[in-house]
Formats: structure tokens, C-alpha cells, sequence
């Protein structure tokens, strides 16, 4: 199985840093200068790490309008990568970032002027599944040996959950493909490349209802509590709109709790618009999937529990040095979550 290299992450660190370098001098960010949006609302711009319905809440969000009960208009754009979302806040052209919280702990092994932080835990466990091209039946994980999977790119938290699933399940002689582009690994595997294809919802429904593939595994079920995906932003911009902040995190934490007492129809009727071409019953039956296995947690706070999960896994792949663990407070930021957890904003 292919393993993550130590020098992975100066690598992607030196792209984020030309993008800095780009960002600077560049027109004010409409959420760091008070601009207003379209009807009084304030701007903000956000950059999402893929299009997914492990994401639900989010688009809940924006579908029922409250961002704009707090007075945001949300701008958004899909990175393609946590580490693209990353460079994008720390480049100064996005105000909050959908990202996975390893992201802070690179930047601030990196060095620098800025710092990421965590400021709502979005999900709490992986959300990608295993598609195979036979059924489920009879899968089991250390039949992977010898067989080849399409997955993320080095460092990312799907392919380092993918990595210790994997080696915790007797299954360590897979053969991991990590240099195919997110949008381009369905049609990798539907041209015949690999064995399997590590891919989140809607994709792995479509991909089944297709009959090009068969869910074997829930990556998220195998790997159990995990903080993949967090809303972050610079410590920078938490400082100087604490407003903002609370208020995204007032959208979210409403709308996380509308799912709760919805059916998997209802919610889909909701977000449909932000997932074109994707049939309504796909979107319902992923968004089941994700419901059974507790993808949004009640509490979005990033205990320093899971945080220690992220740091050990970090470790395990090889991306952070044992003595690069970096401390809970310099990366996570507790007092917006908390609030709305308590239910007062």
C-alpha cells in the first residue's frame, strides 16, 4: 500500500504560500470590511472542500434561508481540497472555509504570520463508502489485499482514514491510487481503473443505482469517531468579527436540528437544488445513509478528544511528526459552538 511521505506537507504548504503571496495587495474581502450584500446582508465568502451531501446542513443552511436570518449572504465556491480551501482563507480571498481540521495543525507546524482555527465541527465521523464493481456479500476488508483502490490525495482525511482502516483491519498489502483528482475518480473507476473507489454521496448511490458499482464498506462505520470536516477561518478574522462568527455558527447548529425531526425525503427535497442532475431518490437514500451512522453530531464542538484522534491518526500516516503535535488551544477555536450547543447565542 502506498504510504503518505513526511515531506508531503512543505509541498502543498509551498503552493498555499504562492497563493498568499497572490492574495496580497488584492481588493478588501467583503466580509472583513463590512461590505453589504445584496438586500443589507453582510458578504461572506466561503469555500466548501467538495460538493457532497455530507455536507446536508450546510445546504440546509442556505436552502431555508437561514444565513440570511442572520443577516449573511453566503458567496460560495467548491475547492476540490481541503488544502485548496486552506490556501484560499490564508491567501485572504475566503472569509470561512469548509476544510478538514488537519489543515490548522499543517499550518501551524508550517510557520508564518497566519493561523487557522476551528470554530464548528461540522461531522463526526468520515463520510466516505468503499464501491466495488461485485456485491457486498461476501466482503471482507482483508480480501483488499492485493486489490487496487482509487482514493484522495496524500494527507487528506479521506485517504489517512482510508490508510488506518485499512491497516487496523489486516488489510495493509492494498495498493492505495492517491494522484487522481476528486472530480475525476468516478470516471477513473467507471474506465476501469482499480478495484474499488473510495467515494462520498451522492456518488457511491449513483454509482450503485447505476450498476456500475456496489457499496462493500462505510468507511465511517469502520473508522468510528472522527473530525473530518469543520467550518475554519483565520484567528485573524475570528478576532475582528467574533458577529460573523456567531452567526454562521446560529445557521448551521439551526439547521443541523431541522434534519433531526425530517425525513430523508424532506431533506432532500430541500437540497436538491444544490446537487442538479442527481435524482431525488439518490439524495434521500444518502442522506439515510449518513443519518444512521450519526454523521452530525448534536454537540459541533471539537473536543479535545477527537482532537487527539486527528493528531494520532495524523501521526500514523506519517503527514505530522510525533513532536509536531500542536497544542488544542492553538488550533481550535470552543466559544461559538459551545454557545449554540447551550442554546445561547
Amino acid at each position: 500500500m502506498e504510504r503518505t511521505r513526511r515531506s508531503l506537507w512543505p509541498l502543498l504548504a509551498a503552493a498555499i504560500w504562492v497563493l498568499v503571496a497572490a492574495g496580497c495587495g488584492g481588493a478588501p474581502a467583503p466580509g472583513s470590511d463590512g461590505a453589504a450584500g445584496e438586500g443589507g446582508l453582510r458578504t461572506i465568502r466561503f469555500s466548501e472542500v467538495i460538493r457532497s451531501i455530507f455536507y446536508a446542513p450546510h445546504y440546509v443552511a442556505l436552502a431555508k434561508g437561514f444565513f440570511r436570518e442572520e443577516g449573511l449572504q453566503v458567496d460560495m465556491v467548491t475547492a476540490q481540497g481541503s488544502d485548496k480551501g486552506a490556501a484560499a482563507l490564508l491567501a485572504g480571498t475566503a472569509d470561512i472555509s469548509l476544510v478538514g481540521p488537519e489543515t490548522s495543525v499543517y499550518v501551524l507546524n508550517q510557520g508564518g504570520g497566519k493561523r487557522l482555527k476551528v470554530f464548528y465541527q461540522l461531522t463526526g465521523t468520515d463520510g466516505s463508502f468503499l464501491v466495488g464493481r461485485v456485491p457486498a456479500d461476501s466482503f471482507r476488508w482483508e480480501d483488499l489485499n492485493g486489490k487496487t483502490i482509487v482514493s484522495w490525495r496524500p494527507g487528506s482525511s479521506p485517504q489517512m482514514v482510508l490508510s488506518h482502516v485499512l491497516n487496523r483491519k489486516g488489510a495493509g498489502g492494498a495498493k492505495v491510487v492517491t494522484n487522481v483528482a476528486p472530480q475525476a475518480m468516478v470516471g477513473a473507476y467507471e474506465g476501469g481503473r482499480g478495484d474499488f473507489v473510495q467515494v462520498y454521496e451522492p456518488l457511491a448511490t449513483m454509482l450503485e443505482q447505476s450498476g456500475k458499482g456496489f457499496i462493500v464498506a462505510s468507511l465511517g462505520r469502520a473508522a468510528g469517531a472522527f473530525p473530518e470536516t469543520a467550518y475554519e477561518a483565520t484567528e485573524e478574522f475570528i478576532r475582528n468579527h467574533p458577529d460573523v462568527i456567531q452567526k454562521w455558527c446560529n445557521a448551521v447548529y439551526k439547521a443541523t436540528r431541522w434534519m433531526e425531526s425530517r425525513s430523508p425525503q424532506e431533506v432532500a427535497e430541500v437540497v436538491a437544488g444544490y446537487f442538479e442532475g442527481t435524482p431525488k431518490e439518490a439524495i434521500a437514500k444518502s442522506i439515510e445513509r449518513y443519518q444512521k451512522q450519526n454523521t452530525w453530531p448534536a454537540n459541533p464542538v471539537l473536543s479535545r478528544e477527537q482532537f487527539d484522534i486527528l493528531q494520532n491518526i495524523l501521526v500514523e500516516a506519517g503527514t505530522i511528526k510525533a513532536d509536531q503535535k500542536v497544542r488544542y488551544e492553538d488550533v481550535v477555536e470552543t466559544a461559538f459552538a459551545e454557545r449554540v450547543s447551550r442554546g445561547s447565542p
